[in-house]
């Protein structure tokens, strides 16, 4: 298991993806060899070629970002053996399909003469054969993490909850500690192994590696001592809000204190990087732009042969420091949509949604105009999502630190909407707000390009909207 933007990741989807990548290189050299197994020269000709590594590359890159965007890399999905094969097929013939095209447009990258053909089916057999002995060695080799929660309350429940769904990470909860230590109470189904006060004992009986204290008042109640021992021989100590924020990749706001907030990592601002944020926003919705304009025009013409009202609709929005803005959309309702009752969340299947617009909105082509909005610098390509003024007045009463949303630009994209399904009530706004904290904690370039990534797979996939 390994930290990655300070959410815990299982080691071993790096591990396919690396195996994965050398593979599909194997299997293309193989089928050179194979389709010239009669002139070995030739073959040894074919692969010193300065065009068949960037032929290859192009190749592995393209595979293994169909495995990505088919969810084959997302160990906590628990796929059965059956549905993963086909995941596979499935992927390798998108690979197909999109590397046909790009051959089509720029024929001197294709593997000729047979060896993409023969290529493709041994990188099947492989990636298939791979994955099932990988999971056999997996399970023999992979190291365990020995977990004893410190608490019974709530907290430690929640905790007991997540470490359970993520199967994927290799941490087998031992139990609680605390409360009153009967060893024949169970929470969550894990035994409760004894009080605070035989932490140590405890820790060593079940040979653990990790305790995650989870006690909501810990005043004269908290083992110091044993845990400092304990710490200084190797095991590793967490507080709950730092472990449940790295398993589920928010920031839980029913564990966390004003302190967490204070000490803990994270939340890093820099000038040099907001500065160069800011220029790849600016080129990027440039490009943007340009490259989705014959779009915008068709979806333009549609959105005004449809119903009466204006083509891009403009809606009031709460920006960076509070500062308010006009944010640009296609618009996907009728035009009288809230005439009647005021502002309102859209909701599922919402009959305010015209045809086209629920289109629009399940491939978020309504929100491409939001990218003159990154332009003039009120957004960024991510970032939270601008809510609506009369909703932020409200769910700045009821929900504790929202307001820190806004010091960063809102994006056209954001952790909360690639994490989370559309919200459409304030225990929704309370749970993506949990994720938009997560994201200032660890806001950095390389996860605003991860987020991007995530962003495409939901779009081409539909998911998420409304």
């Amino acid at each position: 298991m390994i930290r990655v933007f300070n959410q815990y990741v299982s080691a071993k989807s790096f591990l396919l993806m690396a195996v994965e990548a050398l593979l599909i290189v194997l299997s293309l050299i193989c089928a050179v060899k194979l389709r010239f197994w009669n002139n070995p020269t030739e073959a040894l000709f074919y692969l010193a070629l300065p065009d068949f590594a960037v032929q290859a590359a192009i190749v592995v890159f393209v595979c293994v970002a169909c495995f990505y965007y088919n969810d084959l890399y997302d160990l906590s999905t628990g796929h059965s053996a059956v549905e993963r094969v086909l995941r596979v097929e499935q992927s390798l013939g998108a690979a197909s399909l999109l590397l046909g095209l790009l051959y089509f447009m720029f024929p001197s990258l294709l593997l000729g003469r047979g060896v993409f053909i023969i290529g493709m089916a041994l990188v099947t057999a492989l990636v298939i054969l791979s994955r099932k002995l990988l999971d056999k060695a997996w399970q023999l080799t992979a190291p365990i993490q020995r977990v004893v929660i410190l608490g019974t309350g709530q907290l430690a429940l929640e905790l007991a909850r997540e470490l359970t769904r993520r199967g994927d990470l290799s941490m087998k909860l031992e139990g609680f500690v605390g409360g009153a230590g009967s060893r024949d109470e169970k929470i969550f189904g894990f035994p409760v192994l004894g009080p605070t006060s035989e932490m140590e004992a405890i820790a060593k009986e079940r040979a653990v590696s990790r305790i995650i204290v989870a006690m909501e008042d810990r005043r004269g109640t908290l083992p110091t001592r044993e845990l400092v021992t304990l710490r200084v021989q190797g095991v590793r100590v967490e507080d709950a809000a730092s472990a449940l924020s790295g398993l589920t990749g928010r920031v839980s706001l029913r564990a966390v204190k004003p302190s967490w907030f204070v000490f803990s990592e994270g939340f890093h601002r820099s000038k040099w990087i907001d500065l160069l944020k800011r220029a790849l926003d600016l080129a990027a919705g440039v490009i943007g732009l340009a490259a989705s304009m014959p779009i915008m025009i068709m979806v333009g013409l549609v959105v005004r042969l449809e119903s009466k009202g204006p083509i891009i609709f403009r809606q009031t929005r709460v920006g960076r420091m509070g500062k308010c803005f006009e944010v640009l959309k296609f618009r996907s309702m009728s035009d009288d949509a809230e005439k009647a009752n005021g502002a309102q969340w859209a909701k599922e299947n919402d009959p305010r949604v015209t045809r086209i617009g629920r289109f629009l909105r399940k491939y978020r082509l309504d929100e491409l105009p939001q990218f003159v909005n990154v332009i003039r610098g009120e957004m960024s390509f991510v970032g939270p999502r601008p809510e609506r003024p009369f909703f932020v007045e409200e769910l700045r009463k009821t929900i504790p630190y929202y307001d820190e949303r806004h010091s960063v630009r809102p994006g056209l994209t954001g952790w909360a909407q690639v994490q989370y399904a559309y919200g459409s009530s304030i225990e929704d706004a309370f749970n993506k707000l949990e994720y938009d904290l997560f994201y200032l904690q660890n806001m950095s370039l390389t996860f605003d390009l991860a987020i991007i990534f995530q962003t495409i797979r939901i779009v081409l996939g539909a998911r998420g909207s409304r």
